[in-house]
């Protein structure tokens, strides 16, 4: 009973360090995905916090304003024909407080997440268990290099060699065994695994970095020991915009939309200034900036 107890703890131990692993990954790229766009001239009525979740989830969120609460941005869902484009023409809206609406295309914005018209968090569940997979094999790699060697030996066997393997970790150079040693009653078994969590870990930055730009966040998606030449990285930073332009793209057409249908509002979208910054850190210079027009000459005159 105490085994099978013990061995039970140990499985749902392992089962509680997995769990917090994954959504460790998940929680980390869910935040990235929602903080990397500024909304500006949003009502103070609208959350943008609330509005990011929503598209990360569910790929749309519907602008609109309410006679009581003013204007609100929640998630809806398809109601009523499709237009021509295939673009839901009635939207019900719900709100986690139970709130609830009826609206059309003449007094309402769907924002999309992204050209696709998904949520993010099917990629990032992906990443997410595959980040987490190898952050585990890592784990039990590296405690695998304990190797405990395993020697199966008589009782009075046990204490000769207990007395030899104190002497084998004190690093003596030589050690002696006397004739009470028997060393055809002695079975050893060791435990040695190769040691392979450099390579995970490896694998594990580069799927990293294939996470982000799936995001649309820059990074260096190679794994190089020595530093990436410009044409490197503009070559690697090319699928990151690809991505990222995708979801800017479908929030400042919402933008537009909203403006023309409210015209006492002027919001718009823009990508966070500070992931803006880490693009041009030795990556791609801004040329519509001076630090960028100078960087730009400099290259040129060492050309």
């Amino acid at each position: 009973m105490g085994k099978k107890t013990g061995r039970n703890r140990a499985f749902w131990d392992t089962a509680r360090i997995n769990n917090l692993t994954y959504k460790q990954y998940y929680d980390r790229l869910v935040e990235l995905s929602c903080v990397m766009f500024d909304w500006q001239g949003l009502p103070d009525t609208v959350d943008q916090r609330f509005l990011e979740m929503t598209l990360f989830n569910n790929g749309k969120c519907l602008f609109f304003k309410d006679d009581a609460l003013g204007y609100l941005a929640l998630p809806v869902s398809d109601s009523g024909p499709l237009n021509v484009y295939g673009i839901p023409t009635g939207r019900q809206v719900i709100a986690p407080n139970g709130y609830h609406a009826t609206r059309d295309e003449e007094d309402s914005i769907i924002i999309w997440n992204n050209y696709l018209h998904q949520g993010s968090k099917l990629g990032v569940e992906m990443f997410s268990r595959r980040l987490f997979n190898m952050d585990r094999t890592i784990d039990v790699n590296i405690n695998a290099q304990k190797t405990p060697i395993l020697v199966r030996c008589s009782e009075e066997q046990r204490l000769v060699l207990q007395n030899l393997y104190m002497e084998y970790d004190g690093n003596m150079p030589v050690i002696f065994g006397d004739k009470q040693l028997d060393m055809k009653g002695i079975t050893v078994l060791t435990t040695g695994a190769p040691f392979v969590a450099d390579k995970v870990r490896e694998e594990k930055t580069a799927t990293w970095n294939e996470a982000l730009t799936y995001l649309g966040i820059s990074n260096v998606n190679v794994v190089k020991k020595e530093r990436l030449v410009s044409d490197e990285v503009s070559r690697n930073l090319g699928g990151t915009i690809a991505s990222r332009y995708s979801r800017l793209e479908m929030r400042r057409t919402a933008c537009e939309q909203i403006n023309r249908m409210f015209p006492e509002l002027h919001v718009e979208c823009h990508y966070r200034e500070d992931y803006r910054e880490l693009d041009g850190d030795d990556m791609i210079p801004d040329e519509t900036t001076e630090e960028g027009k100078e960087r730009n000459e400099d290259e040129q005159v060492h050309d």
